[in-house]
């Protein structure tokens, strides 16, 4: 039978092209789409849904397979480290549980290269702990992305992120054996890493995805 995905994030630069695979993959019959303003898009398969993040929820009745989590957002857009963290932590718990409670078997989550609870950077720190508290909601499948610097075209211009893309490029023939994990990711290459992970065989509770390995996928 053909999968229900759950996305939330599909307007970003990952989620777009997520929600373009997921669309068109013979895997899934329906993709339920949570966004904060309408993508544009139609397709037999679409059902978006424009939504607050404070309010997501699914009908009682409702059942989902695979739950794509492509939320994030930057300190600087945020504009204080509370909103970061509600979008970066809060967010993904909530729909992490909410997939959980109808039904997913699979949760696939966008990181960050360098997560960890202990760091000493607030932006490593949250993500750290998200990765922690969706671990501990005993997913039988958790996927955990975390990518390196992404490319791709964004629908707004960051300066400095073009900068470090112009940096990253000129730079990658000479990131091989331990730096290689450092190398940019475009945002496509992401996206395709989340939906073949999904339907891999892989038998692991928790697989954690390093950027050069996302690439491999």
């Amino acid at each position: 039978m053909p999968k229900i995905a759950l996305v939330a994030g599909s307007t970003g630069l990952v989620g777009s092209n997520l929600l373009e695979i997921l669309l068109i993959s013979p895997e899934y019959g329906k993709v339920i789409s949570f966004v904060r303003r309408s993508s544009g898009m139609n397709h037999v398969k679409l059902d978006e849904r424009v939504i607050p993040f404070d309010g997501m929820k699914l009908l009682p009745h409702e059942e989902v397979d695979d739950v794509f989590c492509c939320l994030g957002t930057t300190i600087k857009k945020a504009k204080t480290k509370e909103a970061f963290k509600k979008v970066d932590y809060e967010y993904p718990i909530q729909l992490g549980r909410l997939g959980k409670d109808h039904g997913a078997k699979q949760y696939m989550v966008i990181s960050a290269i360098g997560a960890s609870s202990g760091s000493p950077f607030f932006y490593s720190k949250v993500k750290g702990e998200l990765e922690e508290e969706l671990i501990a909601l005993y997913y039988p499948a958790l996927h955990i992305f975390r990518p390196s610097l992404l490319l791709g075209e964004r629908d707004e211009f960051r300066l400095g992120e073009k900068a470090g893309e112009i940096f990253s490029r000129a730079i990658r023939p000479v990131m091989v054996g331990k730096l290689k994990k450092y190398r940019s990711i475009s945002g496509r290459q992401v996206a395709y890493g989340m939906y073949r992970a999904a339907n891999g065989s892989g038998s692991e509770k928790v697989t954690i995805h390093e950027s050069d390995q996302i690439q491999q996928l």
